[in-house]
């Protein structure tokens, strides 16, 4: 049995079976009573969701191999049906015991038998119920034009088409050219909209629901004037959060309580109620309260250059209740912007410039965040999804921002680490210094102001550097409860793992391999679909981190190339959504190796200063990865804090939104306040019109059952609504081939062609001929003999005489390694036949399963020649056995020569394609298309210098030694470093 926690995370099977009591202990307490709400959940998910009970809305049982698995009703009854074999069961406890049994319907290859045990528990004291409330749909009833919405859902619009349209006027057009729209002559013979200006369209719009407007606060410094107004757009968060926390559209991704789940006895780490500080928080909460965890990003973007240059800082709210998969997304609508702070140049001295606007900073986010603070120190009570009235807290446990901020928001100076006690001449010592606490920093702030006035800026600023402070005297941060600049400035993946890669390391990679020749080893690179190609080289570009290593072998000195890919390891380690101490010893360890080969650098002279080389690691980014595995201890995962979806948020929320203004300074305030206050307006009536019935806009898939990534308003509105069309607007979606592909062995990976093949009907001569392919027939017939001696089908078809399908392409697709609920994007495998531009074909790399004489199955690197299946011709009366029915590949292997363990400044394994002679030779074999589990990428062992007269579409025919590329992409990382080795 697999079954999932409440936080979406599959557990493994369990094994002695565990009993119904022990499954709601380690996933919730509550009642036991069943509630009326059913669902039907897609992509073999299991999900029981009832109005009354807790428990059982938080278990879900998960069957891989099924289609669709129902929850419904049946005269007042809960009715079960089996995801393999759509039995009726009329209880949990029948279906638990069904999923047990030693009969059960499993299919007997999708039965794990080399499983780790799994258990958990939550937190005792959380997650109580007070009462009922109003989530966010029910607030929207107290609208005072509700009642008019019961004849008309599209009120005050007359219906669907006209709401459309002045949407789509608003969002895209500025007022002068919605009011030329109107008056165009065009309308002289249709239909007008029922809008016929301007003021009456945004008057249509002022008097949509609401929740919370923005408005406009103008702040002064007493003594300080400033170029332009000091003027805050801003709105009352505690009302954002309780939006956020009551909207039904994140119910099935939401977490309530703190819990710990261990596999194989290893403490796992993934969204931050699975962490420590969850944990410890609660334990100092009161008995049956909730956390409702605050997380904030935020950057600065230059809004509008027509304005005079005006900058602000947009600042950025979600609740780590959110599954982090959920918020990861920035177009799901989990985080909300709720400010605009105003970057102003000040009357003064460039000296004192940065203090000030770091002291305004500081001061905004002060009142913007003032009634969130009260929360967190004294709590409020706040409706959930599910209409459950919980005491919550709000304690601040992350702030995605780059290095600049993250020392301005911990208010120290540049050389001194945001969060740790170390300086500048310790960020390379590869030591994890004592966390620099909130406490410490408030301790020296105060001791400070007691002998010089904060507002005597020279004196200030000058005694604050000497003890490594910025000068701002009072951080945002100071009242907020359980809030430590240590623990919130979580480590970014982007901006400290990647930006540190981008700016350091490849920097030193092309001082030591020079420009020029890692341009030619890049360009020569054998192409694959879905992976970005260099072309012009790489000298110009940042986006290399998965192939540098295996791209500089053998132009580099190889503790060298070991310090570069140790530092490589930690960033994708660190990427692991899901952390265990094993994993964090790895990370700690890879990290440890980098500060063991650094001076490989130093003596290639590749950290360079401004005409001359350094001696020296004073990089603050270096020295913050010190603190990701400490990080991951406090707060989960760090890929639930990346940067990536604060930076498009900036994209969605400011340099879309000034767009629309008039672009005139004296009310540009004012103008954004009520385009802000129509956007929100806009997104919660389309949410309203979706749960009253309206059909939804197919912008993902017209079957939302092929779509695996969607707008968690899908999966809601899938429940209200099952008989309409459930599509909404999200991200591009990947599209699930486990549905109606064809399954490996395993049921782990699945397989797709199209229904047309690219050639047929082709004779064993045209296949010789057209691929290039001279011994295919042989490799057919011992793939027939041995097919038919182990299965005992024979077969009168002769591959001489017979005809062929062939394709030039199929996708394969797998369960992530990490999370096998979550189905990874499909990759194209390609087997085109020779051409002008290919003379060698363009064909991919595998790694295939194959069976040795020995009987035992062995992993192998192979190159897809030929995609095709035997064909029947018409009028014939043969039947093709089992072996032949479904597509083959004719591949060529390639021998394994070395393995990591030979190569440790590559920790790869190369191959070769010599045979026992020396001679060029691949020898080719016919394989089903299911023993591929991976597609893999190999780069050329070019040596001290790379061949010329090789391109991209020769490199595989042309070298004869490869190194099989572990860093191609996160999974084949994790693969390559588990499973396959």
């Amino acid at each position: 049995m697999l079954i999932v926690d409440n936080s979406m995370r599959v557990l493994p099977p369990l094994d002695p079976p565990l009993e119904l009591q022990e499954i709601a202990g380690l996933l919730d307490r509550g009642g036991k009573d069943v509630g009326e709400d059913v669902c039907i959940v897609q992509s073999g998910q299991l999900a029981i969701l009832s109005a009354e009970s807790e428990r059982l809305r938080n278990f879900r049982a998960i069957a891989h191999c099924a289609p669709t698995a129902c929850v419904s009703a049946k005269q007042g009854l809960l009715i079960m049906l089996c995801p393999n074999c759509q039995g009726e069961f009329s209880t949990i406890e029948a279906i638990i015991a069904h999923l047990n049994a030693q009969s059960t319907c499993w299919p007997s290859n999708a039965r794990n038998t080399s499983h780790t045990p799994a258990t958990g528990h939550r937190h005792p004291h959380s997650g109580y119920i007070f009462g009922t409330g109003k989530n966010m749909l029910d607030k929207l009833e107290d609208d005072e034009y509700a009642y008019r919405r019961r004849a008309n859902p599209y009120y005050p619009f007359p219906d669907e088409g006209k709401w459309q349209l002045g949407k789509f006027l608003v969002e895209n057009l500025t007022q002068t050219q919605i009011d030329k729209f109107l008056k165009l002559k065009w309308f002289n013979t249709r239909p007008r909209p029922s809008f016929t200006s301007k003021d009456q369209l945004l008057g249509w719009m002022d008097a949509l629901p609401c929740f919370t407007e923005w408005k406009v606060s103008n702040l002064e410094f007493t003594g300080y004037k400033t170029t332009q107004p000091i003027e805050l757009i801003w709105r009352d968060v505690l009302d954002v959060i309780k939006q956020l926390f009551s909207d039904p559209t994140f119910a099935n991704h939401m977490s309530f309580d703190p819990y710990i789940v261990e596999t194989g006895g290893q403490r796992e780490y993934s969204d931050y109620m699975s962490a420590d500080m969850a944990w410890k928080i609660q334990d100092h909460l009161p008995v049956g309260t909730t956390q409702v965890p605050i997380i904030l990003g935020s950057d600065k973007t230059p809004v509008t250059r027509v304005t005079g240059g005006l900058e602000m800082h947009p600042v950025f709210i979600t609740i780590g209740n959110i599954d982090s998969e959920v918020r990861s997304k920035a177009m799901l609508r989990a985080w909300r912007c709720v400010g605009y702070m105003p970057i102003v140049k000040f009357k003064v001295h460039p000296d004192y410039q940065t203090i000030l606007q770091a002291r305004l900073w500081h001061k905004c986010m002060d009142l913007i965040f003032a009634n969130l603070k009260a929360a967190a120190s004294e709590g409020c009570f706040m409706p959930d999804p599910f209409q459950h009235l919980r005491y919550v807290f709000t304690p601040l446990i992350a702030h995605i921002c780059d290095l600049p901020e993250a020392s301005m928001i911990a208010a120290v100076s540049k050389n001194a680490s945001p969060v740790t006690m170390a300086t500048q001449k310790e960020f390379s010592d590869g030591i994890l210094h004592p966390p620099h606490t909130g406490r410490h920093t408030l301790q020296l702030i105060i001791n400070l102001c007691k002998t010089i006035d904060p507002w005597d800026l020279d004196k200030f600023q000058k005694a604050a550097k000497a003890i490594y402070l910025s000068g701002v005297h009072m951080p945002f941060w100071h009242d907020w409860k359980y809030a430590c600049p240590s623990v919130f400035l979580a480590g970014k993946i982007l901006h400290t793992g990647h930006n540190f890669f981008f700016d350091h390391p490849l920097n030193w990679i092309k001082e030591t391999v020079g420009n020029h020749e890692l341009d030619a080893r890049f360009t020569v690179q054998h192409k694959r679909v879905g992976m970005r190609h260099f072309a012009k080289g790489v000298s110009h570009v940042k986006d290399i981190q998965r192939t540098i290593v295996a791209s500089i072998a053998g132009a580099a000195p190889p503790r060298f190339i070991h310090a570069i890919r140790t530092l490589i390891n930690f960033i994708y380690l660190a990427q692991n959504p899901v952390h265990s101490p094993d994993s964090l010893k790895s990370m700690a360890q890879a990290l440890s190796d980098f500060h063991s080969f650094k001076d490989a650098i130093i003596d290639a002279e590749a950290r360079r200063g401004k005409g001359s080389a350094k001696e020296d690691f004073y990089i603050p980014k270096l020295k913050l990865l010190q603190s990701f595995c400490s990080t991951v201890e406090r707060l989960g995962s760090l890929m639930q804090f990346s940067a990536n979806v604060t930076e498009r948020l900036l994209i969605m929320h400011c340099k879309d939104l000034f767009v629309r203004t008039s672009q005139q300074s004296k009310d540009f305030a004012l103008q954004c306040v009520r385009i802000l206050n129509r956007q929100e307006s806009m997104e919660i009536f389309d949410v309203l019109l979706h749960s009253r019935g309206a059909l939804l806009v197919n912008a993902i898939h017209a079957e939302d059952e092929d779509v695996t990534t969607t707008n968690p308003a899908l999966s809601w509105v899938s429940r209200v609504l099952p008989d309409e069309v459930k599509s909404v607007h999200g991200p591009r979606p990947v599209r699930n081939h486990f549905l109606k592909g064809i399954l490996s062995g395993d049921a782990l990976t699945t397989f797709q062609l199209n229904v047309t093949p690219d050639y047929k009907p082709l004779s064993l001569v045209d296949i010789h001929t057209k691929y290039s392919l001279p011994d295919f027939d042989i490799a057919l017939s011992s793939f027939i003999c041995h097919s038919s001696q182990s299965t005992g089908e024979d077969t009168l078809w002769d591959g001489r005489h017979g005809r062929f399908s062939t394709w030039n392409k199929f996708r394969l697709q797998l369960r992530s390694s990490f999370q096998p609920r979550i189905i990874m994007p499909s990759r194209v495998i390609q087997a085109y036949l020779p051409s002008d531009i290919f003379p060698f074909g363009n064909c991919n790399t595998v790694l295939v399963d194959t069976m040795g004489d020995d009987g035992q199955t062995r992993s192998r690197i192979a190159q897809v020649r030929l995609i095709f299946q035997p064909m029947i011709q018409r009028g014939s009366n043969l039947d093709l056995p089992t072996y032949l029915s479904t597509p083959l590949l004719y591949i060529q292997f390639f021998h394994f020569i070395t393995s990591p363990h030979e190569q440790l400044e590559l920790a790869m394994w190369s191959v070769y394609v010599q045979d026992n002679a020396g001679n060029r030779y691949r020898h080719g074999a016919v394989v089903p298309v299911t023993d591929v589990t991976h597609a893999v990428e190999l780069i050329p062992c070019f040596g001290e210098k790379a061949a010329s007269g090789v391109s991209s579409a020769t490199c595989l025919e042309s070298y004869e030694r490869f190194l099989l590329n572990n860093f191609a992409d996160k999974e084949s990382y994790q693969s390559f470093s588990t499973e396959f080795v």
